[in-house]
């Protein structure tokens, strides 16, 4: 192949490359002041806090024991021997609330009333002070015990998911540390079981009280039955109209049968028979005792209506059957939320009993010296950037 020729435009760009002249080559990098500066700042704000910081973590910080415990509340109750009356006993229901006790007791762990307790039991001041040469991770608050729960937020660390609580408690001493855990586990069941108290004492008053006001009802519907029965001289003024309609049915058969009679002796009997006029006689003695009879249902005692009387009755009647009913729901509520106050019990349940600690966990020396470098290393990384972006715009 012959070789390409170029043209006369590229030819005119290679003769002026060539006539260019050459650059020397670069001199060898060097270390300004702000190269030292960097250096020194590195030093200054990252390596020697990391030394300090070492140094103060393996020889003077204490080592501290961590208890856990782990816990829930757990309630039970059994069905009430009531049920058998036709469902009463499901008028009293189990006492609730729209704020669970596992989140009662959530809170009641982060509260200053549990520091209180925990410390009038053992000195937490005390406890979390043995560390004599550790300035930073003893107790060096004052006697006020604002200063105590501070400390506690610090010592104390708790979890909280799906009703379920878990917690870890450091101390200087293993032993402590756990006393510490029994402590906040036998008073957060003492809390369980004064909210308990609380429920099964409101459920029992409030059924008390119903079960005073249906006494209370059905007695008055008693008394104005008895009131009625001494003014009209009547035991049960229904019966005596029933019974009286029973008469008057008698009468009026009787009277059907007499009627009979008379017409077949007419029939069949001379004019003069003496029995026709007995048979008439007989007839009109029954039709005189019925319009008697019937003459009842129209008044009674003091020119009162025999109807009206039996209205009044049926009221009062039915106001008395309202008060026994009434009563016998209210009695059987109570029996039912008595024997629930007895039955019922709510309790701490610890999944996790307080761990006696056979070694040392915390200070995580390692990982509060990574932690503590990182910090550092970004926070001068940072700073760099920001004097550099000063320095740039002078």
């Amino acid at each position: 192949m012959r070789p390409q020729v170029p043209n006369p435009q590229m030819q005119a760009r290679i003769e002026a490359a060539m006539q260019q002249p050459v650059l020397p080559p670069a001199s060898p990098a060097r270390l300004k002041r702000r190269h030292y500066g960097m250096a020194i700042s590195f030093v200054l704000v990252v390596i020697i806090p990391v030394l300090l910081s070492a140094f103060y973590i393996y020889t003077r910080a204490s080592d501290q024991f961590a208890s856990y415990v782990g816990f829930s509340v757990r309630s039970e109750s059994a069905a009430s021997p009531t049920d058998v009356l036709g469902g009463l006993g499901s008028l009293v229901g189990v006492t609730s609330s729209s704020t669970s006790d596992t989140d009662i007791l959530y809170k009641f762990i982060q509260s200053r009333d549990l520091v209180e307790r925990v410390n009038a039991r053992m000195d937490l001041r005390e406890v979390w002070s043995k560390a004599e040469n550790d300035p930073i991770f003893a107790y060096r608050g004052t006697e006020s015990l604002e200063s105590l729960v501070d400390e506690w937020e610090r010592k104390v660390r708790i979890h909280y998911d799906s009703g379920m609580i878990d917690l870890r408690i450091l101390a200087f001493e293993p032993q402590d540390a756990q006393n510490i855990a029994n402590a906040i586990l036998e008073e957060g069941g003492i809390l369980i079981n004064q909210l308990n108290d609380i429920a099964r004492e409101d459920a029992l008053r409030y059924a008390r009280v119903e079960l005073e006001r249906s006494q209370d009802i059905l007695r008055q519907a008693r008394q104005a039955v008895t009131e009625f029965r001494n003014r009209y001289q009547l035991v049960d003024p229904v019966a005596d109209v029933q019974s009286q309609i029973g008469v008057v049915t008698s009468l009026q058969q009787q009277l059907a049968e007499q009627l009979v009679a008379l017409g077949l002796l007419q029939a069949n009997a001379q004019p003069a028979d003496p029995r026709i006029s007995q048979t008439e006689l007989r007839i009109a003695v029954i039709r005189e005792q019925i319009d008697a009879e019937r003459q009842k249902f129209g008044s009674e005692g003091e020119g009162i209506a025999l109807s009206d009387v039996v209205g009044q009755y049926e009221i009062l009647a039915a106001d008395r059957q309202f008060a026994e009913a009434s009563y016998t729901t209210a009695l059987a509520s109570y029996e039912a939320a008595r024997a629930e106050a007895v039955r019922q019990s709510r309790y701490l349940a610890p999944y996790i009993r307080p761990t006696l600690a056979q070694e040392a966990e915390f200070p995580e020396r390692e990982k509060l010296l990574l932690m503590l470098a990182g910090f550092l290393i970004v926070f001068w990384v940072i700073g760099s950037l920001i004097f550099y972006s000063l320095r740039d715009r002078r």
